[in-house]
């Protein structure tokens, strides 16, 4: 088996994802909208298998950390307090010749409108203005009325919605510093220049855990959660040598931050932000406290009183899904034929495993994978496909990304037993048709790594 590596594009993703129905173009028969993305059936499964996962490694497999669902529009006081009003901004160029816009400082990183080959400002014909803050939240307005007092906006991210609920939890949750509160769900952004597909959107679904610890705790929990981050993903088949840690310079941090690290994977575009886990001080408990008047703060049992300080961890869904297709896409050669397989973990992967009838028009065949079907869909996501030949079956699911493939054939009509096939290593065994759903509980357990590793 020969296997070839061409250079990946996200050209290649964006139409393999077009192609097996993992994501579309959001409202694509008007002509789109810029950077938003709508999630088709395979998209969804994947999305919800990596929000499981991350809430399981966050949440339910911890006795630290717990959950809330918090409010998309908040009290517009929220954003002032936070900064988000006055410096959650981004440096604006507008170009009077192709009448396009650019973030100042990553001018390096777009293509001018005229000569795409160049960027903007390097040809005589850019025609730039001088850099202007601009906000990025999006501004909406509540109630009848659209005025000054009716504005409100829709947010930048989840973790204020936390901040601001740290009292209820704290009293309620039964924990004490270091504990955590996690959340899952949507953000938006009115970002000058998205693109390069999932990587920046306007609206994406981000997944961020506040962990409040004593102030004197705060560096080692930090590092704690930068390497806890890291072997996650890597749990989950991701390349080590396509993953690095990246500490940010004091220039490069937010304005909150007393530390910030990112996790980077090399996407097609190079290498950048994955994933960041930030210091936040006590700067958010801090802020809350002056604009609201509402002590946030921790007292232990002896009345000691301190401003726990806040280690985040926090990416966005989406990224996570393009870098696990990322990592996974491969295309090889097998039997003079090109094979294209997304080798994603199991507990990854949109479709856990394809039942497939050899012979469709089999009435034994058929009734045998519509039974199996049957049994195991009610425990995992599975497909029953019988349209085409079997070659062709084999590779729709190799491109989705399903680890197994059960055959029921002529052999099963003799001895009730099933070809398992793997979409890795292209190895078949056979088991018996009644041990099937044990194998594939079992299988699914194993530990996984990427045959492509090292």
């Amino acid at each position: 088996m020969a296997e070839t590596v061409p250079p990946l594009t996200m050209d290649t993703i964006v139409s393999l994802c077009r192609r097996r129905g993992f994501v579309f173009p959001s409202s694509e028969i008007y002509g789109g909208i810029g950077s938003t993305y709508d999630y088709g059936h395979y998209g969804v499964l994947t999305k919800n298998n990596i929000r499981s996962l991350w809430f399981r490694a966050m949440v339910q497999e911890r006795d630290d950390i717990v959950a809330l669902d918090s409010a998309i529009i908040l009290n517009p006081r929220v954003w002032e307090a936070s900064g988000h009003v006055d410096v959650f901004t981004d440096p604006l160029v507008d170009c009077r010749t192709c009448k396009l816009r650019f973030r100042a400082d990553q001018l390096e990183l777009a293509s001018c409108g005229r000569k795409p080959s160049k960027h903007p400002g390097e040809t005589p014909d850019c025609d730039l203005t001088e850099a202007r803050k601009f906000n990025l939240m999006f501004e909406t307005h509540v109630g009848a009325l659209q005025d000054a007092s009716s504005a409100a906006y829709l947010r930048p991210e989840t973790a204020q919605g936390i901040f601001v609920n740290f009292k209820n939890v704290a009293q309620l949750a039964r924990r004490k510093p270091p504990f955590g509160i996690a959340q899952i769900g949507k953000a938006f952004r009115n970002e000058i220049t998205p693109g390069n597909f999932l990587f920046r959107q306007r609206e994406f679904e981000l997944m961020e855990m506040e962990f409040f610890v004593p102030p004197d705790e705060s560096e080692e929990w930090h590092r704690y959660w930068i390497e806890t981050r890291r072997r996650w993903y890597l749990g989950l088949g991701v390349r080590e040598e396509n993953l690095r840690v990246r500490e940010h310079a004091a220039e490069e941090r937010s304005h909150y931050s007393s530390a910030t690290s990112d996790l980077e994977y090399l996407y097609p575009i190079g290498w950048q932000e994955l994933e960041g886990i930030a210091n936040r001080g006590d700067y958010d408990l801090t802020q809350h406290t002056r604009h609201s008047g509402t002590k946030l703060e921790w007292i232990d049992p002896d009345g000691t009183r301190y401003t726990p300080y806040v280690i985040e961890p926090a990416v966005s869904i989406d990224r996570i899904m393009l870098a696990f297709l990322c990592d996974a896409y491969d295309e090889e050669v097998v039997g003079d034929r090109e094979r294209v397989v997304l080798r994603l973990h199991p507990q990854v992967a949109p479709v856990k495993a394809a039942i497939l009838p050899l012979v469709p028009r089999d009435e034994g065949m058929a009734t045998r994978a519509r039974a199996l079907y049957e049994e195991l869909r009610r425990h995992h996501v599975v497909e029953h496909d019988d349209s085409g030949q079997i070659g062709r079956r084999y590779r729709r699911q190799d491109e989705i990304g399903t680890p197994w493939a059960f055959t029921i054939d002529e052999e099963t009509l003799e001895d009730e037993t099933v070809t398992v096939r793997d979409r890795d290593s292209l190895a078949q065994e056979r088991l018996p048709i009644s041990g099937v759903k044990e194998w594939l509980d079992d299988a699914l357990q194993q530990g996984w790594s990427s045959p492509r590793s090292g």
